[in-house]
């Protein structure tokens, strides 16, 4: 629906800021009393500001050339707020869409017919709440932290109970931990308090008591002294890859499984949410999220081979530095990454590519891939080049892949960019595994360049807690049920 141009456009704006101001406590009502979490075209509207609510507005009107406002979908949180939904994720902005090309029913009808069957159900998303456990505390497990203390909910889904760190010095060390989990120079402070217990060696992170444990290795900890138990643990050391490595954690009591946020070797399953997650099975104990460019560019691809078909290929990342490399010249084991971070353009290996066929099987041997490490702190792009066994135009390719962010299972892997002033900073906090940049698609024939950003901390923990909720078993009733929709973090 286009609205008509205000008289008064300051006016008009403190009107629409009025109505997503009265949207908070509905959505927090919603989400806090009955657990549904209202998005609008898959991006997440619990705990926003009046601001952020208005400006996922504007990304409908950008992206999907449909007028929409908050005069359009006031009235439908509105209802929705009154009609006691069990637990369910529910995409506002696309069911406001479907009612505006309805013109035979009522609002009060079309939410019935659309969400009504789930109206007083009392199931619950898990049937106890499951605990966590990171193992680690560095740039993804803090990433991590604060996207698990986000989703707490009611407090029975996953529930973050213990981080384990290096032995090391008591009271200023759990201090030292806190500050760095409360501002962080990339993602900016941490969206709540926390308060410091020394005595219990446990923080206190928006009401979430997370335990404190030192310890050196796995086999250490017993997580039963600490009342937790059947936990998954996230490693985000990266130190054990293998299946026997990985798996001393299942040593210890207290844990049943292990996500590993690091590419995994052997057999053990190598994750990437929205693609292969049906390797994630009830009896498979020990799985890996991969690497955040694999999960950047796997999604893309799969779409790519489904719709275009995919001869062969070369993927160029150009990445944000990392922990790994040096901050001065100095020793390093490996090629290169010994240089300065700060001041280079690192060239080095990835592998990438080649852990694509882990994912998607039809593309082994079809992929090469290398990387530059630049003076960034955050966000990365892949620049993937594509052989397709047809032709195809950049018109076309761009508006297939804004369906796909859109309107397809995938929405939550693959975002879609108009914007062509779009720079890496924009993309700081994007909860996508990647955004396609449209402006800078290209295509010849059969061939096609595709650049894809992606917040290489930010999303990639978002995809890792999403692989978290799979393997806890977490399930939502999705609505719509016919737009494709899926959420996550």
């Amino acid at each position: 629906m286009n609205r008509p141009r205000p008289a008064d456009f300051f006016k008009d704006w403190k009107d629409r800021e009025a109505l997503a101001e009265a949207m908070i406590p509905l959505i927090g009502k919603l989400y806090r009393n009955n657990n549904v979490s209202l998005y609008m075209y898959g991006r997440n509207m619990v705990n926003r500001s009046v601001i952020d609510l208005m400006k996922l507005h504007r990304f409908v009107r950008q992206i999907e050339h449909n007028e929409l406002s908050v005069y359009e979908t006031f009235p439908v949180i509105e209802a929705l707020s009154t009609m006691d939904l069990g637990p369910a994720h529910v995409d506002v902005g696309k069911l406001t869409v479907m009612f505006q090309g309805r013109d035979d029913t009522s609002l009060d009808d079309f939410l019935r017919d659309e969400v009504g069957h789930d109206v007083g159900r009392r199931r619950k998303p898990l049937p106890e709440p499951q605990d966590v456990v990171l193992y680690g505390f560095g740039r993804i497990g803090r990433l991590v932290a604060r996207l698990l203390i986000e989703k707490a909910g009611g407090g029975d889904l996953l529930r973050l109970r213990a981080v384990v760190v290096r032995k090391g010095p008591s009271g200023a060390d759990l201090a030292k931990r806190a500050s760095l989990l409360r501002r962080d120079s990339v993602h900016g402070s941490f969206r709540g308090t926390i308060r410091i217990l020394e005595d219990d060696n446990r923080l206190v992170c928006n009401g979430n008591e997370i335990q404190f444990i030192r310890a050196d290795s796995p086999e250490d900890v017993d997580y039963t002294r600490h009342g937790i138990r059947d936990a998954l643990v996230v490693d985000n050391t990266g130190a054990w890859r293998d299946r026997d490595g990985l798996g001393r954690h299942l040593q210890c009591p207290g844990v049943s499984r292990v996500l590993l946020t690091a590419p995994g070797k052997g057999d053990i399953p190598n994750v990437v949410f929205g693609v292969n997650n049906d390797a994630i099975t009830p009896s498979e104990r020990l799985v890996s999220a991969a690497s955040c460019t694999t999960n950047a560019i796997v999604p893309v691809l799969k779409v790519l081979l489904e719709q275009y078909g995919i001869e062969k290929g070369h993927v160029e990342t150009v990445h944000a530095y990392t922990n790994d490399q040096n901050l001065n010249d100095n020793y390093h084991r490996r090629a290169r990454r010994g240089r300065s971070a700060p001041l280079n353009m690192v060239l080095t290996e990835t592998g990438a590519a080649t852990a694509v066929a882990k994912a998607i099987p039809e593309l082994k041997g079809k992929l090469t891939g290398n990387s530059i490490r630049v003076p960034t702190p955050d966000v990365s792009i892949a620049i993937i080049h594509v052989q397709f066994s047809r032709k195809v135009g950049t018109e076309e390719l761009n508006e297939f892949l804004r369906q796909t962010a859109l309107h397809s299972p995938r929405q939550q892997q693959i975002g879609y960019t108009i914007s062509d002033e779009a720079v890496s900073t924009d993309f700081v906090g994007d909860r996508h595994a990647s955004v396609v940049d449209s402006k800078a698609t290209i295509t010849n024939g059969d061939t096609a360049v595709v650049y894809c950003w992606y917040d290489n901390e930010f999303g990639y923990s978002c995809q890792v807690v999403r692989t978290l909720e799979k393997m806890a078993g977490v399930e939502w009733e999705m609505y719509p049920r016919s737009g494709g929709f899926t959420t996550g973090s």
